[in-house]
């Protein structure tokens, strides 16, 4: 587009010629727009500079609303800013003077800047005048170095505290052996005999020696309870440890927060914390044999056709139950199904254990949460009929 003016500038008209294309030719356009309707040069922009604000301002006031509803909410079960226990707190109390000194720093600097750039900006019609530069100046140069280098210094005395504080042996502690698989978290209690997957159970106000692993083949996790600790990682072939408690009884979400591949963001895990007494009966249940039907179980017995179909199918291969047959492991190793029923969720706490899920699992595993089951990552899909899978539901269900 091109604008022709006469010489004398003056012109009360504008005249535009535009060529648009034609299948390839070029066709000459010309209109007269008279000035009147479009304004001068800089009327028009500042209407587009007013315009291009009120979009700045309209986005500004959109990610600002963003932030403020993404902090709403009454019920924040994985909230690293409400920590329930000594070492969450911690790490909050070490948080919270790390962002104290950073607000003051922000507000000095911030503030410094906006004080200058009033101060000493240059008026409407003053000559532009000689800026002194500063470079080279030992003085000024040897501040901001010194400085900086003390602050930090003085916040690594809290950090560097704060990491051997939480990174002690406990005495009287529980042990737990985690072991990170694709994708999910197995527990062993090594000192109370159980073995249980994706939810972890323990006493309120007594520590739990987390021992952190994950299998040679596999690949690095993280363990993450937000409210009781830090995070972890889990490292194929190496062991690092982690402590964590509860100081009220109550459920705790946590993660894998270590990227590990096509399902990670479906890695989860749960942490019921009860009161003493509460959790031993719950270990003498989780020690107490799988209900597992005899063999002289009646044949039309539903769980017991599950018991043979579990057999029978290969579920053995990947899951255990303890005192039976179904020994587990393998290539591709599942979770420890000995009291299945007693847990709230499964497919690494992703689902509800609910009969509609395990339906809906049993016939198409990798529909409900994305695995690689042709390499021997999570569980594969079994071509079960419907009536193999009631069948299976039902002794599922029973292991209580």
């Amino acid at each position: 587009m091109t604008v022709d003016r006469p010489p004398n500038g003056k012109a009360t008209d504008l005249h535009f010629r535009m060529f648009t294309s034609d299948f390839g030719r070029y066709t000459r356009i010309s209109t007269i727009f008279p000035t009147s309707s479009m304004g001068s040069p800089s009327t028009v922009k500042a209407a587009r500079s007013r315009k291009s604000s009120r979009r700045l301002g309209s986005v500004g006031g959109l990610l600002l609303l963003s932030l403020i509803v993404s902090a709403c909410g009454e019920e924040l079960p994985a909230n690293s800013l409400a920590p329930a226990s000594e070492r969450a707190r911690n790490i909050d109390n070490l948080f919270w003077l790390t962002v104290i000194i950073a607000a003051v720093i922000f507000v000095l600097v911030q503030g410094a800047i906006i004080y200058t750039a009033i101060k000493f900006r240059r008026k409407k019609g003053e000559p532009e005048r000689p800026v002194k530069q500063i470079h080279g100046n030992t003085r000024l140069e040897i501040a901001w170095t010194v400085v900086p280098a003390l602050i930090l210094a003085g916040l690594a005395v809290p950090t560097v505290q704060t990491i051997f504080e939480n990174a002690e042996e406990p005495v009287n502690a529980i042990n737990v052996t985690v072991t990170g698989h694709q994708w999910w978290f197995e527990y062993d209690y090594t000192d109370l005999g159980v073995i249980t997957a994706n939810e972890m159970h323990i006493p309120t106000d007594r520590d739990i020696f987390l021992t952190l692993t994950a299998d040679a083949g596999d690949v690095i996790h993280s363990f993450w309870v937000p409210r009781l600790s830090g995070k972890r990682d889990l490292v194929p072939g190496h062991t690092n440890t982690l402590t964590i408690s509860a100081d009220t009884p109550g459920l705790y979400l946590g993660q894998c927060a270590e990227f590990c591949g096509l399902s990670h963001a479906n890695m989860r895990l749960r942490v019921y914390a009860h009161e003493p007494a509460e959790f031993d009966a719950w270990v003498e249940s989780q020690l107490a044999p799988a209900d597992v039907p005899s063999e002289t179980a009646d044949e039309a017995d539903l769980r017991a056709e599950g018991w043979e179909l579990f057999i029978s199918k290969g579920c053995s291969a990947c899951h255990a139950i303890n005192g039976t047959e179904a020994e587990g492991g393998g290539l591709n190793p599942g979770p420890n199904l000995t009291h299945f029923a007693m847990r709230d969720t499964f497919a690494g706490s992703l689902y509800d254990n609910t009969t509609e899920n395990l339906r809906a699992w049993l016939a198409n595993p990798s529909e409900l949460k994305a695995m690689e089951p042709d390499l021997n990552r999570g569980m594969p899909n079994l071509g079960l009929s419907d009536d193999e899978i009631t069948a299976l539901v039902a002794f599922l269900q029973g292991l209580e």
